[in-house]
Parts: structure tokens; sequence; C-alpha cells
């Protein structure tokens, strides 16, 4: 299937040979479906706190932070901010061609809105700026090319980080900055160091080194901080190789193979090499003012709390099934670990399997401890797009709560979409990982996840057909094997910018 030059192209990328023959014969045989047994919902998966439950989890993650636990904010923030555009780059694209102003406006109602509040945006005084330079007059045309062209603020191009999101009058900001407000009000060590890490494109990385630096000293003193910021980009080992209609590998016009990005999941390879005691992770749009933002700030801190709570029991469990033999620990510890795995961190034993053998239960429980935890905050479903909370069949016949896609789910099944159906959360990305063992050794992420999941979709390259491969979700396939727990937050917590006039939503206002 492939010449030497093909294994030298694959391996200057930084991948290898199996890797890429293993993608190709998951194109030819597809990913299979991920049983769901049912929804998770609150009280069946779904933790639920009180306001008290809530004060006392967000105590215990400041007295661990006092006592010196070491807290990363990850930021997936490569995303390009053209999808936030779509709709105006094809008024934009009729105007050009002479459809008039008004005909535009009212096809395309997205752009109808965009101008008629315009002066509600946090960029309008740019892009004014940018209309007077040119000696162009205000119109529908002249706000949409000085707004996504390089001529302009070239808002087309930029990452969505890069965007001026929100208002503060004399001042605007863009997500990186409000970003690292958050890390200001929730990941801010004893040492009152804030340490933040942004996955970006190369080709970016120095318009967000730029802004930082411009900012840095000012906001450092105004909030007696020390900011750590650090960059990096997905990985070319990560990216997958493409296949055509055959599922044969895809070839440009040079002869050489065609590799496209990994998706999201492509970044449990930067995370990997981060180390923290906590991690919090969050998208780049999903940000508010600084007068929104308490809600936020409370629920990752009582997440964090959770997480931390929660791996006291862990990390005892852990200590005395790594150091001890199952002949030296009594019946009644076993029983213990088995009912917290199976109540508490909702993993259940396959259902043929009954470990009332002492020596089968201890290495049951002994894997099953010695994995990284997650906390996921889970909202209301309201209609938005995303993964939802379920519980699902795993490969070795476990039954545990997973973050499912519906690309995940077989549709076609009537008993697994009336179970998909049911379902009453939704996640918004709002995660908070533990990824240390009771030693303080970090975990190697990559043994964590389940290759047997990823997505594939219809491209085209050069006017041709292709397929390509996304590889396991970073929230779903990436962290499936995982402990996990999921935690109810509030919908306020989840405002993401999807479009542009998102941005005028009362929570970005």
């Amino acid at each position: 299937m492939f010449s030497k030059a093909d294994i030298r192209q694959i391996e200057e990328r930084g991948s290898s040979l199996n890797q890429i023959t293993k993608q190709v014969e998951d194109f030819r045989k597809g990913f299979p479906f991920l049983p769901i047994m049912e929804a998770a919902s609150v009280k069946n998966g779904i933790i639920s706190l009180s306001e008290e439950e809530k004060s006392k989890y967000i105590s215990f993650f400041e007295k661990k932070v006092g006592l010196g636990t070491r807290l990363l904010k990850f930021v997936p923030a490569s995303g390009a901010a053209s999808r936030m555009f779509k709709a105006l780059f094809e008024a934009k694209g009729k105007l050009e061609k002479g459809v008039p102003e008004k005909e535009v406006i009212e096809e395309i109602k997205v752009c109808g809105q965009f101008v008629s509040k315009i002066e509600d945006f946090a960029f309008s005084g740019d892009l004014k700026e940018a209309i007077n330079q040119a000696g162009q007059g205000k119109n529908a045309f002249s706000l949409l090319h000085f707004l996504l062209s390089a001529e302009g603020l070239n808002y087309g191009t930029l990452p969505k980080g890069l965007l001026k999101f929100h208002s503060y009058g004399h001042e605007a900001r863009t997500p990186f900055e409000e970003h690292l407000m958050e890390g200001v009000l929730y990941a801010k060590d004893n040492a009152h160091k804030v340490n933040l890490h942004f996955t970006v494109s190369t080709e970016h990385q120095e318009g967000f080194e730029k802004l930082f630096n411009n900012i840095k000293d000012e906001w450092e003193k105004k909030h007696n901080v020390k900011f750590k910021v650090s960059f990096s980009q997905q990985k070319p080992s990560t990216d997958t190789i493409a296949v055509d209609e055959n599922n044969e590998p895809f070839r440009n016009e040079d002869n050489s193979l065609l590799f496209r990005p990994g998706g999201h999941g492509a970044l449990l390879e930067n995370l990997n090499d981060l180390d923290a005691d906590v991690v919090f992770i969050k998208n780049i749009d999903n940000v508010v003012p600084d007068k929104y933002k308490a809600a936020t700030t409370e629920y990752k801190k009582a997440l964090a709390g959770i997480l931390l709570k929660y791996q006291e029991h862990i990390f005892r469990y852990q200590k005395e099934l790594n150091e001890k033999l199952h002949t030296a620990l009594d019946s009644a510890f076993l029983a213990e670990a088995a009912n917290f795995m199976q109540n508490s961190l909702n993993t259940i034993p396959p259902e043929n399997q009954y470990y009332t053998e002492k020596e089968t239960l201890y290495y049951y429980l002994r894997q099953k401890y010695n994995r990284p935890l997650r906390v996921c905050g889970m909202v209301k479903n309201e209609g938005e797009p995303g993964g939802g909370p379920f519980w699902a069949q795993n490969s070795d016949g476990t039954v545990s709560l997973q973050v499912v896609e519906s690309s995940q789910i077989d549709m076609k099944s009537p008993q697994q979409q009336k179970i998909a159906n049911y379902a009453t959360h939704f996640n918004p990305v709002d995660l908070v990982c533990g990824v240390k063992n009771y030693k303080g050794e970090k975990y190697n992420l990559l043994e964590f996840r389940d290759t047997d999941t990823g997505f594939i979709s219809i491209k085209f390259k050069d006017g041709k057909p292709l397929k390509a491969m996304e590889l396991p979700g970073l929230w779903n396939g990436a962290m499936s094997d995982w402990n996990t727990l999921f935690v109810e937050v509030p919908i306020d917590t989840f405002n993401p910018v999807k479009t542009v006039n998102d941005l005028l939503r009362d929570k970005h206002q």
C-alpha cells in the first residue's frame, strides 16, 4: 500500500507506519457505535449541588490551593473565526455581484441584524476607524468588507481568541483576555501565579503573544498575580491520513499522501505534555464579561473541590491496591472499594462476571482505580447541539458514564434513538481533570483513550471526494477510560459564540 517515499513522508511527520495502516483499516471497517444503556440524569449519574454543598466544595478547593495544589487552565484556542461569519461572507459575495443592499439584508437575516446593531459590537469603534481611514462611507458593503478583509480588521481569517468580544466602555476584551481574567478568579495558586495554556495555530501564535505582552505588566500589577502563559500547536503526528472513495490512500497531484488535522481529540497529546494537579478545560469562545463571571467562578471552584474530595478516597484505595497483594487485603476493604467504584465512581462491572473471587476482584479494582479522574459540568438541554451524558457499555463489558456525541449513537435503532431522546442534559465542555496518581505521578493519558472511536466525514480536494477522519474526541473517546463524575451546572455558565450575532445576547453585552 505504501512506497518507500510514503514511509519517509509518514516518519517525517512523527507518525508510524503501523499507526497510519490502522487508520486506513478504520476507514475500511468503520467505527462501531457506542451502546447507550440510559440517559444520565439528576440522581442517576448527575450530581446536583445544594447551595450548602457548593459552598463546602468551594471551601475545600480553596483549602487545598492554600496547601500548594498546582492549577492549570487549558484552553483549546486554534479555531478560526471564519465560521462565525459564514452568513456575512455570503452577504458580502452577493453585494460584490451587484445584488442591491436592501435585497441582501432582507434575504440574509443575520446580515440585516448585524448591520442594524453594529453599534452594539465591541469591535464597532475599530471598524468605524478602519472605514474612515479608507475614506469610505458607512454602508452594508463597507461594514462587511472592512470587518472581514485584510484591508480592515481581517476578522474573517483571525482565530476567535483574538476578536474583540466584550466592551468595557474605555476598552474592549478578546476571549483570550477574558480567559486570563477567569484564571485570576479561579486558577490562581497560593503563590499568586496563574498558569494558562492555549493551543493555537502556528500562524497566529505571534498575535496571541503580542497581545499578552501588551497587557501583561498592567494586569499583573492590577490583579496582584504573575501570569505563566504557554502555547502549543496540534502535532503533525496527530494528523490523520485521507482516503478515496475506495478506501485507498488519497494522493495529492504530486503523488504524496494527504494528511488532515485530527480534530480536537488531537489535543490529548498537548494536554499529556503538561504538568499540574488540577486542570480546568474550557473552550475559547465560552466567556462572558466580568459582571457575569460569578456563576462560572463559583462552579469551577466547586467542580475542582469535588474532584479533590473524591481523589482523597481514590488515592486511599490506590495506595492499598498498589502496595499490597490481594492476600494482604481483607475482604471488607475490597467490598468497600468495589462499592465506591460502582456507586460513587459510576463504573458497573460486567453482568456476566461475578467478582466473588478475591484475586479477580483485586485486579479488577486495581485497574479501575489507577485511572485519571474528570469532573464534567452538564447543563440542562435547551436545544443547543453537543454531546450528552449517558450510561454506556464499554468494550470490556463495564457500564460507565460517558459523554456521547450523536454520531456515536446508532440512530437507526429505535431502542437507541429512544434512549437518546430522553437526554435531559448536554456537555458544554466544562471539565476539571485530575491527571496524577496517589504518588503525584502523572498518568500517560494516551493509555486511557478508546482508539476504536472516531468520526469519518466526506470532504473534497482538487474537486475530488475524499474521506477524512477525526480522532477520538477530547472529551469523548479520548477520555473514555477515565473515572468520570457528572455535575449539573447552571445554563448561565454556557455562553458560546458560534455566530457573530451571538455577541448581541445579553450575556455578551
